[in-house]
């Protein structure tokens, strides 16, 4: 009678599918890819919205700013309701100030936002910076 690897297979299927549940739980933190790509020093903008789009992980506005579209990163629905903003006021023609960080490639146009000014109102998408 000749041994059966069953043993081998069964634990081989048992580490396999391991690794696959650990790399299922790792997604989400490699899905909100944090702040790495910015600049430490803070910026400012000033530009009008040319498109908006609302929702998670984060809203992004486009900005045109002399004469260039900026991508601006705001801050997930939760936070922008936590610091007064309604979707209807982050909509196409709205003149905006953004105050924050650029990309730390200076071809990249995009803006990670964390203060915006809106008709002189701030609104603070993160109180607790500076």
């Amino acid at each position: 009678m000749t041994p059966t690897p069953a043993p081998f297979f069964s634990r081989a299927l048992l580490q396999l599918a391991a690794a696959a549940l650990g790399l299922l739980l790792a997604l989400p933190a490699a899905a909100h890819h944090g702040w790495v790509w910015a600049e430490d020093v803070n910026s400012e903008l000033t530009g009008t919205i040319v498109a908006a789009r609302l929702g998670n992980p984060h809203g992004e506005l486009t900005l045109a700013v002399d004469g260039a579209n900026w991508i601006v990163e705001v801050g997930q629905p939760w936070r922008n309701e936590r610091a007064g903003l309604k979707d209807a006021m982050l909509v196409k023609g709205v003149k905006l100030t953004v105050s924050g960080h650029k990309h730390s490639d200076p071809k990249k146009k995009v803006f990670k936002a964390e203060r915006l000014v809106i008709d002189g109102k701030t609104y603070d998408l993160y109180p607790d910076r500076n």
